[in-house]
């Protein structure tokens, strides 16, 4: 098995996918290994992402940056190494991430004989805002909404798991300053809704959203947003995070700005990220025994023209495939004209990478006129004239992204169950469910649930249920419906 090996990438890539999704870890490595995702790499704990993974990311940034950019967003860059003495402004900022900075050996040494210490940003609220309080005079500098596309280091102890938990991993953060709560708390909103767009629309994964616990909020965050997804092995995934940061560092940077009314007041600033974390769950909720199943919309390649090739038609085979790739030319096709692999090959090999349609085209289907496409989501074949081709591969390639979303989306909601007592909720939770139920609010009765059972609060939803009962665990009145459930 994969993990196992004294090298994780020694993995036998001529065969198809051996391990059953039942089995997700192995079936997971072997997937990303084999669909040529990315690899692990030299250094512990990192990963190489190859072309066909950063090609996913690549869509998802595309699809978000345009986003946030109709919405007056503009994108920069600051450096990878932050002084420590940034980190330490913020207190509650700075213990939260303690235990997983990287610091670098070399240190600096200034004008008056002090060394400076460097770490290797974890996130980069404090470099950006020392800058911020630079930028900032007067209302008329706000809103200011920047955001940046980076990596991140953040030394994890825990098993590597390739896109969702490394080292090293790329995002985006956003990182914007206004006037007032109300105005953040929008931007918050906001974001969120963008968001929900990318992992709904795009990855065709079902999320719910709401605000997290104060246990579990950002590290200096006045509260946090959240998008959940539920995994198939019953954990929870963090999607993305919208934070409304308050005024804390503001105060702790000195981020102040002249009011209309001529006095001077501390900002309101929000922060936001996702990451490559979204491929892993992409990988997750999609795939089948067989390997990828990708939604065509982020589909680096989203139909695969196959030639059945006989040596005494291989010409016009050829030809008339290339013709085809020439028609439907609105998608992202490839041909695949090797020779040195049989038809059935290219067939497992392109299953394997999960690419939504296959166009086998064959001498009689060239004499027919017509092309058989094949469906990844549900291995439907379709007989389609080649007058009709460009409407029905569009139609087709809309009808999976659909399917997908409902299967996940179905998937979502018959695994959500609610438990009315705690012996209820260790059922569930042993059934890899993901748990609505009451909760009295307290921080102290979350941690005792998580210390039993290990799940947590995943999110408080924001839409307000009508509010009966008591809580879960400890019997007292409760004060919100919550989602429950283990998390990676």
């Amino acid at each position: 098995m994969a993990k196992n090996k004294a090298n994780k990438n020694e993995i036998d890539d001529t065969i198809g996918i051996t391990s059953p999704k039942s089995d997700l870890p192995e079936w997971y490595s072997e997937v990303i290994l084999k669909s040529g995702m990315a690899e692990y790499a030299p250094i512990s704990g990192c990963m190489v992402i190859r072309p066909y993974g950063y090609e996913i990311w690549e869509r998802i940034r595309e699809h978000f940056d345009s986003l946030i950019k109709k919405s007056g967003h503009r994108n920069m860059y600051f450096p990878l190494f932050i002084p420590d003495r940034f980190l330490k402004k913020e207190t509650e900022h700075f213990s939260g991430f303690k235990p997983e900075v990287a610091y670098i050996d070399k240190k600096e040494t200034d004008e008056k004989g002090k060394t400076e210490k460097y770490a290797l940003r974890p996130t980069s609220e404090t470099i950006i805002y020392h800058s911020y309080a630079k930028w900032i005079r007067s209302w008329r500098d706000l809103p200011l909404l920047f955001n940046q596309w980076c990596n991140i280091v953040r030394w994890e102890t825990k098993a590597t798991k390739l896109f969702l938990r490394t080292r090293e991993f790329l995002w985006q953060e956003g990182h914007t300053v206004h006037e007032s709560d109300e105005e953040a708390s929008k931007e918050v909103m906001l974001i969120v809704g963008y968001y929900k767009k990318v992992m709904e629309n795009l990855l065709a994964i079902p999320v719910l959203v709401g605000k997290k616990t104060e246990n579990e909020k950002f590290a200096g965050a006045l509260y946090t947003t959240t998008l959940e997804s539920l995994m198939p092995d019953g954990k929870a995934l963090q999607m993305g995070t919208s934070h409304n940061l308050g005024q804390n560092f503001a105060i702790a940077f000195g981020i102040k700005f002249r009011d209309r009314d001529e006095t001077e007041k501390y900002a309101w600033q929000t922060s936001w990220g996702i990451s490559t974390r979204l491929i892993g769950a992409l990988v997750m909720t999609h795939g089948d025994d067989k390997g990828l199943v990708l939604p065509p919309r982020i589909a680096p390649i989203q139909a695969v023209i196959v030639p059945i090739i006989f040596e005494k038609n291989k010409k016009e085979v050829l030809r008339e495939a290339m013709r085809i790739k020439r028609v439907i030319d609105k998608f992202r096709v490839e041909v695949d004209d090797r020779d040195d692999y049989s038809a059935g090959w290219k067939f497992n090999e392109w299953e394997l990478k999960g690419v939504p349609l296959r166009i086998e085209i064959g001498p009689r289907d060239i004499r027919n006129k017509e092309v058989v496409l094949v469906r990844r989501d549900n291995g439907k074949k379709i007989h389609v004239k080649m007058r009709n081709l460009k409407s029905i591969t569009e139609k087709t390639l809309n009808e999976i992204q659909n399917n997908l979303f409902r299967k996940a989306k179905s998937f979502l909601e018959s695994n959500t169950k609610v438990a009315s007592n705690f012996n209820e909720f260790k059922k569930l939770l042993a059934d890899k469910k993901m748990i609505k139920a009451n909760w009295c609010g307290e921080s102290s009765c979350e941690d005792e649930i998580k210390d039993k059972t290990t799940a947590t609060i995943r999110l408080i939803p924001f839409e307000k249920e009508n509010l009966k009962g008591k809580c879960v665990h400890c019997g007292k009145k409760a004060k919100y419906v919550v989602y429950f459930a283990k998390a990676y």
